[in-house]
């Protein structure tokens, strides 16, 4: 089993920051991508942020220069920072792993409860 514990959503004005957590755990072998997505309300999921084992990151086009993802990998966790927030950032805000098990053969996709993200104009 792998559990992800995510953390840190909330309500904030727009311009303001939040900084999202999630910590991966579990009987996890490898850890390759780490990632942020999000789904607001009548609209698709769709990734926010995206970090490989070799810390390549990938990045929406509405996020970019505004949100870093990071990650910890002593401690399986990833991170995003979100600044300059905006109305339309608001949305349910899911982590993801992509991790090879004990086990288990070939990689699986995990994902979080999900958090809200609540931008007021």
């Amino acid at each position: 089993q792998v559990q992800l514990v995510e953390s840190g959503g909330g309500l904030v004005q727009a311009g303001g920051s939040l900084r999202l957590s999630c910590a991966a755990s579990g009987n996890i072998v490898r850890i390759n991508a780490m990632g942020w997505y999000r789904q607001a309300p009548g609209k698709q999921r769709e990734l926010v942020a995206i970090t490989t084992e070799g810390a390549s990151t990938n990045y929406a086009d509405s996020v970019k220069g505004r949100f870093t993802i990071s990650r910890d990998n002593a401690k399986n966790t990833v991170h995003l920072q979100m600044n300059s927030l905006k109305p339309e950032d608001t949305a349910v805000y899911s982590c993801m792993v992509r991790v090879l098990r004990v086990g288990v053969v070939g990689w699986t996709d995990h994902w979080g409860q999900g958090t809200q993200v609540t931008v007021s104009s």
